[in-house]
């Protein structure tokens, strides 16, 4: 049999067959068949989170396609083109994380095919084949999970009360987990370990989020911070992920902090004290313990969970404050 020829694949190759194009159109020849200005056109692009690219062909028709369709929005009076360039921040940023998770996630796989009977020769061959086998299916599914989470968060605007002045700010109760002494047992690891132990830790937290109804916000390599609706949830979620990372052998012990508030919602995260509150008590939380302060504690039903004071001590931004350890009873 005939070795696979590495020559035969080309970066070109693969590019084409992500973005279905090879480029060809300038900024100004897609801005004018877009109807806007080449200032805007690069706006939206940097918006996107890329570089300019000079005057060069560097487009397809794809990337027409799409300017002109938000820029449709705007001439359309749907939106204004402030919100239109927030609103492709916001992909963009999105895209950019699923992309480069995506990347890391299929690498792997690339090298087993490289080291199989199913291997091209070549690393693009097999991005190649693997791009036409879950390309389109992936796609449908991006879809559908942003239709599904897009729903999902409308409903959430209007079950969490948000004032009707204000959409954005609604009471939550705010959860942030951290793992313990995770800086100085990274420096003693190599790569993969590090990003095994991450995957592991962020993967375990967002399936006890998502299974007690809380919504993971961001998650920040050693820490996770999530929402949900009502405090016992929260708790709950909280004296959860202290059961499943505290009895894992391959991590570190974990620490929490929960508080209860009217939080500000914006450009997919949170912001105001209760996330504050709940960061300064993780940093004070004892290893495997969740603490939170009076307020939550005083939502929280005697017949499931059981609390006590700590002593008080200063957290910044905050004064005195004297936090309350939770367990289930």
């Amino acid at each position: 049999m005939t070795a696979p020829d590495p020559g035969a694949f080309t970066s070109e190759q693969l590019e084409q067959a992500l973005l279905g194009d090879l480029p060809q159109l300038t900024s100004e020849e897609i801005a004018t068949a877009a109807g806007v200005s080449v200032d805007d056109a690069r706006r939206l692009w940097r918006a996107l989170g890329f570089p300019d690219l000079g005057d060069g062909a560097a487009f397809t028709d794809t990337d027409q396609a799409a300017l002109s369709a938000v820029t449709g929005s705007v001439t359309s009076g749907a939106i204004d083109f402030d919100t239109a360039v927030r609103l492709t921040r916001a992909v963009g940023q999105t895209m950019a994380r699923l992309a480069d998770w995506q990347v890391a996630t299929l690498a792997s796989r690339v090298e087993d095919l490289e080291r199989s009977d199913e291997a091209t020769g070549s690393r693009i061959g097999s991005a190649l084949r693997l791009t036409e086998q879950v390309g389109i299916p992936f796609e449908n599914l991006l879809i559908y999970a942003w239709r599904r989470h897009l729903a999902a968060a409308v409903a959430r605007v209007e079950a969490l009360g948000a004032n009707d002045e204000d959409l954005h700010t609604v009471e939550v109760t705010v959860g942030f987990a951290d793992l313990v002494q995770f800086t100085a047992l990274s420096n003693e690891m190599d790569e993969d370990r590090i990003g095994d132990m991450v995957e592991i830790f962020e993967s375990r937290c967002a399936d006890v989020v998502a299974a007690k109804k809380g919504r993971v916000i961001k998650t920040l390599g050693d820490s996770v911070l999530f929402v949900s609706e009502h405090p016992v949830d929260g708790m709950d979620i909280a004296l959860s992920i202290i059961d499943v990372i505290g009895n894992d052998k391959r991590l570190p012990d974990v620490k929490l902090g929960i508080a209860t508030g009217a939080v500000v919602m914006r450009l997919g995260d949170v912001f105001g004290p209760p996330v504050n509150m709940a960061a300064r008590l993780t940093g004070v939380a004892r290893r495997n313990r969740v603490i939170t302060d009076r307020d939550t504690a005083s939502l929280l039903p005697p017949d499931r969970f059981e609390w006590r004071p700590l002593p008080p001590r200063p957290l910044r931004g905050f004064g005195v404050v004297e936090p309350v350890a939770v367990r289930r009873t």
